[in-house]
């Protein structure tokens, strides 16, 4: 049990990170590339644990790679593509803070899609939630960027309903293995699409429209010794070790004492960023956290509370 609460801190803390770490080379590699290359590297650093896991469950995978590539496309290629474009556009802060309201777009994309039970704490903590996300946004005297406010919305519900559709097989296989599974074909997913930029006829339809971003995205350009050690944080630490702390936090307690995650994420970030971006953070996103902590309290407490009873 002990174990479980220093997954979770661990989690938090790396998860924490993320968003800072992304933005120090927001401005040297395309976001689709860096995404890719994240998320390939990642994958490939939870291969042994997958590779562990299915022995020890004697089961294969082949019947479900194709669910697995939906998973991935979802999962990586929509939903994390938005995350690094929303980096590019907004404050991490702000991209952290809203993020961490993933857990109360799973419980309602739940009860819609898998009739699972939600109850008044759940909906009280859905309209605390958004009250803090309007809080923050600020949409009557706003100096945060549209573009960047929708892309993380919108990357927050694709990634909310990824987890809900990945949970039977999280069931089945077990959450490291769904989530290397999900790393590996939405990085080969995005690099076919990496490929198709360089089409001429896409390349053009692209700049186009004012999506230069999809346009000839290059693969290996911008990388370098001087920028290798936060490289290799993102890849390894922030991706691979962050999400296998996340499982293990799984494994070793309950979804509910893992959620306390983004419960110290959008407490944790903002400071963050403060110290390492100089991010000043205005008092209408101190108010919009303040509710957004409330409403992810008031959504778990019930449960955790039950859990912690049933285990002292």
């Amino acid at each position: 049990m002990k174990k479980g609460y220093i997954y979770v801190v661990l989690t938090a803390i790396i998860f924490s990170t993320l968003e800072i770490v992304l933005k120090l080379v927001a401005g040297v590699f395309n976001p689709i590339q860096l995404t890719f290359t994240r998320f390939f590297i990642g994958g490939l650093f939870l291969v042994p644990f997958t590779h562990k896991s299915l022995r020890e469950k004697h089961i294969s995978v082949k019947n479900d790679l194709v669910y697995f590539a939906f998973l991935g496309f979802l999962g990586i290629v929509i939903s994390m593509g938005l995350y690094q474009l929303a980096v590019q556009t907004t404050k991490a802060s702000v991209v952290a803070v809203l993020f961490s309201c993933n857990p109360v777009f799973v419980t309602i994309l739940a009860f819609f899609l898998t009739g699972e039970v939600i109850n008044k704490n759940n909906i009280l903590s859905l309209i605390l939630e958004i009250i803090g996300t309007l809080i923050i946004i600020n949409p009557l005297n706003t100096k945060l960027s549209v573009l960047g406010i929708i892309l993380t919305i919108t990357s927050t519900l694709t990634f909310a309903l990824y987890g809900v559709l990945g949970k039977r097989m999280c069931e089945k296989y077990g959450g490291v293995t769904v989530t290397c599974f999900g790393f590996i074909f939405g990085s080969l997913e995005m690099l076919v699409l990496i490929a198709l930029s360089h089409n001429s006829f896409i390349a053009n339809y692209f700049s186009l429209i004012g999506l230069p971003v999809f346009t000839n995205i290059p693969l290996f350009t911008g990388y370098s010794i001087k920028l290798l050690p936060i490289l290799l944080y993102i890849f390894i630490v922030n991706t691979g070790i962050g999400y296998a702390c996340y499982f293990k936090a799984l494994e070793e307690t309950s979804a509910q004492i893992t959620s306390l995650v983004f419960f110290i994420k959008p407490i944790l970030a903002p400071i963050l960023a403060l110290i390492l971006l100089h991010e000043i953070i205005p008092f209408n996103m101190l108010i919009g956290i303040l509710f957004i902590l409330i409403g992810s309290l008031s959504s778990i407490l019930p449960e955790l509370h039950a859990y912690l009873m049933a285990h002292i």
